[in-house]
């Protein structure tokens, strides 16, 4: 492993539902049921929110939005019976202070955007990436 390791351990709660937990205690639940978002659900939230971070850190340093939502989709495919999603789509529904400073933010955006996608979002630099996945098992 690198020095700069990211990492999460998951518990299983229930049959199809899960708890992840960073190291900062931080933790979330998912799986599969009523109130659970889906592993595919929280990739889309990791992309929008990675990216979301990266605008929304630089516009807040000239105002608060008024509106800032981000929505993502994504289509799923089958391959012979392997499933993946293509075609990740963001779609930010920003809004600032018709003001100088909003203006200001509101100018930033594009730009803000692109960068995010091409340089500083690991969420989704990643997955346009081919990324090794490898596993390793347990038992007692």
């Amino acid at each position: 492993m690198s020095e700069d390791t990211r990492s999460i351990e998951l518990t299983r709660i229930a049959e199809n539902h899960y708890r992840a937990t960073a190291p900062s205690g931080a933790s979330i639940e998912f799986g599969r049921g009523e109130g659970l978002m889906t592993p595919v659900e929280l990739l889309l939230a990791a992309v929008a929110g990675c990216s979301s971070i990266d605008v929304d850190t630089v516009t807040s340093r000239h105002t608060e939005p008024t509106r800032f939502d981000v929505s993502a989709t994504a289509d799923k495919i089958d391959e012979d019976g392997a499933s993946r999603v293509d075609n990740v789509h963001l779609d930010f529904d920003l809004a600032f202070p018709d003001d100088e400073d909003g203006r200001k933010a509101d100018a930033r955006i594009e730009k803000l955007v692109g960068l995010s996608h091409d340089k500083y979002c690991t969420v989704s630099r990643t997955v346009e990436q081919e990324t090794k996945v490898d596993f390793s098992i347990r038992r007692d």
